[in-house]
């Protein structure tokens, strides 16, 4: 597109936004309304409304009243709202659980969320050691391949995780990489059971990364917290010290977004 049909553009799309959160506005004041009535309040033409009306409608956002012209609110608003300020708050308070373990171990901690079919880091916490793995908070990385991957799916069912990976390409990232979908279940049941994942050299040859769930008010699993080490500083006897660490994270991030039964 030009700059010249670009300029253009703009002030008509500008417009239809503020139309938008106009009408979100009016549907959040009263519950029920009608399109004369929306219109006539708002100063838009029956049929701009109406248009605005189906689109919202069939995003998920507006409800109709049967065949009649009221409309109302869905609860999908909430549901977005909810999201944003959980994440809101999610930072800050993993923040505070991962200094802990970092003062402690010394390693690099990170919190990660699902998206898609990857995983999105939200927080992460530098190794104090010279000999580190590269990270940045925004890093996009393959569910498969991580202990955060792992354990926000061990949240889903088997249909659900092969849903999500039906068009996803298992890379060999390394030699340890898992090789299917069906590789992968198979592991997830030993996630589910023993509530935490470990990336044994499967992202990166020469790491090993252990995951821990953090659970929504509602028991849902929403992110993971993790530690990650080079495998020359990773010691086997040292696992189930590691795991207690990140659990007990896990759990008072929970318990602070309002999840009292975490499993361990």
């Amino acid at each position: 597109m030009d700059k010249a049909k670009e300029k253009d553009t703009q002030p008509e799309a500008v417009s239809s936004v503020l139309k938008v959160f106009a009408i979100l506005e009016a549907l959040a004041k009263q519950k029920d309304i009608g399109i004369t009535e929306l219109s006539q309040r708002l100063m838009m033409s029956k049929s701009t409304t109406y248009r605005f009306l189906q689109t919202m409608k069939n995003l998920g956002f507006v409800y109709q009243e049967g065949e009649t012209d009221k409309y109302g609110l869905t609860i999908k608003l909430f549901e977005v709202g909810a999201c944003a300020l959980e994440y809101t708050d999610l930072v800050p308070l993993a923040d505070k659980e991962m200094q802990k373990i970092a003062n402690q171990t010394n390693e690099a901690l990170h919190l990660g969320i699902f998206e898609g079919h990857e995983i999105v880091y939200l927080h992460k916490i530098d190794s104090g050691y010279n000999l580190r793995m590269y990270s940045r908070i925004g890093r996009r990385n393959p569910l498969y391949s991580t202990a955060i991957g792992k354990v926000l799916m061990s949240d889903l069912d088997d249909d659900r995780v092969r849903e999500i990976l039906k068009d996803v390409e298992f890379k060999r990232h390394t030699e340890n990489t898992l090789e299917n979908v069906d590789q992968l279940l198979a592991e997830l049941k030993d996630v589910r059971q023993q509530h935490f994942a470990q990336d044994n050299e499967e992202q990166e040859a020469g790491l090993r990364c252990i995951a821990a769930p953090v659970y929504n008010r509602f028991g849902r699993i929403i992110a993971g917290v993790s530690i990650s080490l080079p495998t020359v500083r990773f010691e086997e006897e040292n696992l189930e010290s590691l795991v207690k660490l990140l659990q007990n994270a896990g759990k008072n991030i929970s318990e602070n977004l309002g999840f009292h039964h975490y499993p361990v």
